[in-house]
């Protein structure tokens, strides 16, 4: 196990290396440059005024030039300072990773206890009502657009109705709440993002969970579970579940990208600090260093997703054999 994990590091190290360098060159090529913020409203600005702040963000050098300075830094874990407030990037993404991680966390956890049952009840009643009614409600949440959903969340269930906030994490008292009031407060204000997070992931883990439980189901070791006289919770959670949760397992790893991509997107329409509004920030303000920062940490993230889920399932599974 200890050579297969060490392996697969190496591997990612290379993968890893190659998502900065093409990473690099997109963000670089796109139309627009930081100084054209700081430049083009102003025409008191000159051509050489840009030249300077060009040299100053070492953007006048060539691109691979720039990029294995870059590299420099990264190795040293510094992803250089802000081109918009001269702040240490990694110092903004440790102010916004937390609330990142803690909404995409309970995304997690709601897409579980909420897809697994619908996936296991859908497989043993297969082809009932029930089951096509589940398909349905499951693939109309996959194709709802995400912005969309939140908007029409914000409207009734904030706007309209006063349940739940709609915008930030705290309220404007929150400094002056006790301990118990200040989680019940931060809860509400994630209620929204956390949902519309994980609304979407329902339809992939409920099919996954689906398609594995009806084919364990028609194994012979199940068959001959039930000739022995086992009761049908037995076969199903004891003999049949365990096994059709194998593959979840490798799919969980495969769900981080997705759950960070869209963060960009409700973080930013939910007014949440988190990294995907900071990255939507950056983006907009061609901010070069945290826009390779956020980047860089969200591809992290997914590589060890996906090799904690292959390690996981190598794990739970006997019949894997790591050479």
């Amino acid at each position: 196990m200890g050579k297969y994990v060490f392996k697969r590091i190496m591997g990612l190290a290379a993968l890893l290396l190659g998502i900065t360098v093409i990473t690099f060159a997109v963000i670089h090529l796109a139309p627009g440059r930081p100084t054209d913020l700081e430049a083009q409203f102003n025409p008191k600005v000159s051509m050489e005024a840009r030249e300077r702040i060009a040299h100053l963000y070492g953007l006048d050098k060539p691109l691979h030039i720039q990029y294995i300075e870059w590299l420099k830094r990264f190795a040293r874990l510094d992803f250089g300072i802000s081109f918009m407030d001269s702040r240490p990037v990694m110092q903004k993404i440790l102010e916004r990773i937390p609330i990142t991680l803690t909404i995409e966390l309970f995304s997690v956890i709601l897409i579980l206890l909420i897809g697994i049952p619908i996936g296991i009840s859908s497989a043993v009643k297969e082809g009932s009502f029930y089951d096509k009614a589940m398909t349905v409600f499951v693939f109309t949440g996959f194709a709802v657009p995400t912005f969309w959903l939140s908007l029409i969340l914000m409207d009734f269930l904030g706007a309209r109705w006063g349940i739940l906030p709609i915008s930030g994490i705290k309220s404007l008292e929150f400094d002056k709440f006790g301990f118990f009031e200040k989680i019940i407060d931060m809860s509400k204000h994630l209620a929204l993002p956390v949902l519309v997070s994980a609304f979407g992931g329902l339809a992939g883990i409920s099919r996954y969970m689906r398609s594995s439980m009806l084919n364990v189901l028609k194994q012979d070791y199940i068959r001959t579970a039930r000739a022995k006289g086992l009761r049908e919770k037995d076969v199903l959670y004891r003999h049949a579940l365990k096994n059709a949760l194998l593959p979840i397992v490798t799919i969980l790893g495969l769900s981080v990208p997705g759950l960070i991509g869209g963060s960009v997107i409700f973080e930013s329409i939910f007014s949440i600090p988190g990294m995907g509004r900071l990255f939507y920030e950056s983006v907009m303000s061609r901010d070069y260093p945290v826009i390779m920062g956020v980047l860089v940490i969200g591809a992290v993230l997914t590589l060890l997703g996906n090799l904690l889920a292959d390690i996981s399932y190598a794990a739970v599974d006997p019949r894997i054999k790591l050479e």
